[in-house]
């Protein structure tokens, strides 16, 4: 796999950094999620392929085995507020210092610097100062965030897997590490980055629901249908507008302009009334096979049945049943390979982490009945 060899160490949060760990983890890298001890359920549902070590870090000799796990491996992913490693004498510079080719990734939801640098948050918060909240919504009604999708996990932590393969990637010139400052409203932004650049020719002049691709065209939205499923409609092009008709059994001499702004609303209604004659499965029929760009808004319980994600194999099943999305992109040579195990209980793989880590089991043994470290393996075999 593409990033075979590398050694990982998470310090466990929630959402955009176990995301990017397990991006990660699929793609070849030794992930061990540090936990911290007491904890009955961890909160991370991306743990795939990941080992879980339970440390705890309000004893020195906890902060002294985080310590050698980091200077040890090739990357570090934090997710806590501005300060805390530094607390601990975990930051950047002091590790750096003991692993020049250390890669030290921090995710946050405001970076490092700057005056919300220490301020708490959420994805929607971060969308909101990214700018791109206020683009998101239907006419007339208040900006909504789109699940925590945007900032959490595309800004978030996909944006910080990306710096850790290029700082991986550098590094291989270089032989030097580096710090990577992930910050959830700037990623949220970058990916935005298409609104920013185009509002010069001016896909974004009207008000937020108003516009081509923000549910304000009648070509570029969804439909109910007779059995109170949706269609999506994106057929933005004239070539493909003219197959949307045809479907539809509309001519577009009886119709407005597919352009004329003004006379959006009259379409949308001649569309929804269309739409709502058929059921999912006939309109299915009819656009399947045509350009027209018409497609069925699939329920996550419905995704995986539908012939083309099932001929790409584009979702998996673990053991346990759960099914989840194959990694994406697909390489030709060293594609992902994700583990298809259950999750790990906190603390199931502390024992065989330190001694791979070198630690010795006396130690070991030494640490667990001072409660430094907790291991569950034996919870992990019933």
């Amino acid at each position: 796999m593409a990033l075979a060899g590398v050694r990982v160490v998470e310090l466990a949060g929630l959402a955009p950094v176990p995301f990017c760990g397990m991006i990660l983890a699929d793609f070849g890298a030794k992930v061990i999620r540090v936990d911290r001890t007491k904890v009955t359920m961890a909160m991370d549902t991306q743990a795939r392929g990941k080992r879980s070590l339970a440390l705890n870090l309000k004893t020195p000799e906890g902060v002294s085995v985080l310590r050698k796990l980091c200077v040890q491996s090739d990357v570090v992913l934090e997710p806590y507020r501005k300060g805390v490693m530094e607390k601990l004498g975990l930051g950047p510079e002091e590790l750096l210092k003991e692993n020049p080719r250390l890669i030290y990734a921090r995710l946050t939801g405001y970076g490092q610097s700057g005056s919300y640098a220490a301020a708490a948050g959420h994805d929607i918060n971060y969308l909101a100062m990214s700018g791109l909240l206020s683009m998101l919504g239907r006419r007339g009604e208040k900006p909504y965030a789109p699940l925590n999708l945007v900032a959490d996990f595309a800004g978030g932590g996909l944006t910080c897997a990306l710096g850790v393969v290029m700082a991986l990637l550098e590094r291989s010139q270089s032989g030097r590490g580096q710090v990577i400052d992930t910050s959830m409203v700037e990623g949220a932004a970058y990916v935005g980055s298409f609104m920013w650049k185009s509002r010069s020719i001016g896909m974004w002049n009207n008000p937020r629901g108003e516009n081509m691709l923000d549910s304000g065209a009648p070509f570029y939205d969804t439909y109910q249908t007779s059995d109170r499923k949706y269609m999506a409609v994106g057929a933005i092009e004239p070539q493909f507008y003219s197959q949307l008709l045809h479907g539809l059994g509309l001519d577009d001499a009886d119709l407005p302009s597919q352009m004329s702004f003004s006379d959006w609303p009259k379409l949308r209604q001649v569309f929804t009334d269309c739409f709502a004659t058929k059921t999912q499965a006939e309109w299915r029929a009819v656009f399947d096979g045509t350009d027209a760009c018409v497609t069925p808004v699939l329920s996550l319980e419905e995704v995986s049945s539908h012939p083309h994600n099932q001929q790409r194999e584009s979702f998996l099943q673990d053991s346990q049943g759960e099914e989840s999305p194959r990694p994406a992109p697909v390489l030709s040579r060293t594609p992902a390979q994700p583990c298809q195990g259950r999750d790990p209980f906190i603390g199931e793989h502390t024992r065989a982490v330190l001694e791979e880590y070198g630690y010795q089991p006396q130690d070991i043994d030494r640490m667990l009945s001072t409660g430094v470290l907790e291991c569950n393996a034996a919870k992990a075999r019933l």
